[in-house]
């Protein structure tokens, strides 16, 4: 299978959801979903699976049907990575300096070179937060940061591209204040990021929503 198929698969399934092109309670069809998307089973197929593990697609007896993250649940979600995340990264300033440094570089790659084809701003985003969970050693926050991330990872660089610099910026502040030894404001700024993307994807919800009602 041609993983930039799955992926677009996913991208397009996705951007259905959240325009209400495919609504809460609507059946994910394998045939169906090709034919609109021009494609064979077998990416709708893996596109179809990387939903429902990401909770956009739950099981109702035989099918697998629709649902939809609401303003609330994301409220909810970043609430508790936004108490949880500061932690980390206040306790994150015995991270390693070569670790910061690898981070920082990639970081600004993305911000000089963009988000690229192959999910390298998810990977990058991913490597930066787990790498300060990890540091408390707390294998069940880091596990709970892991799921929490998956419910709302699909909203990307592009279904919130107005995050996407300024989401670097700040993590290049939060590496900074971890360099100068700052857990106190590594944990502010931490915080801070995870409530601002909380609030850019509460927007797009809420834009689809108006949207939808008219």
């Amino acid at each position: 299978m041609s993983q930039p198929l799955a992926k677009q698969a996913y991208a397009k399934i996705i951007e259905m959801i959240l325009a209400g092109g495919l609504k809460p309670g609507d059946v994910l069809q394998e045939a169906k979903l090709g034919e609109e998307l021009a494609m064979s089973r077998t990416p709708v197929r893996e596109a179809i699976k990387r939903i429902e593990a990401e909770g956009l697609a739950v099981q109702d007896g035989r099918f697998l049907k629709v649902r939809t993250l609401t303003p609330g649940e994301v409220n909810e979600i970043f609430f508790l990575r936004s108490v949880i995340e500061g932690y980390c990264a206040r306790h994150a300033t015995a991270v390693a300096p070569a670790i910061l440094d690898n981070l920082e570089r990639r970081v600004t790659a993305l911000m000089t070179e963009g988000p690229g084809e192959e999910d390298e701003q998810r990977r990058v985003d991913d490597d930066f937060h787990l790498t300060l969970a990890r540091s408390t050693s707390n294998e069940m926050m880091v596990r709970t940061i892991s799921d929490l991330r998956r419910r709302t990872c699909m909203f990307d660089h592009s279904l919130v591209p107005a995050r996407y610099l300024k989401g670097c910026e700040e993590h290049l502040e939060i590496i900074a204040a971890l360099r100068a030894k700052a857990g106190e404001q590594a944990g502010k700024l931490m915080s801070r990021h995870v409530l601002n993307a909380r609030d850019a994807i509460v927007g797009r919800l809420e834009h689809n929503e108006r949207k939808a009602a008219r």
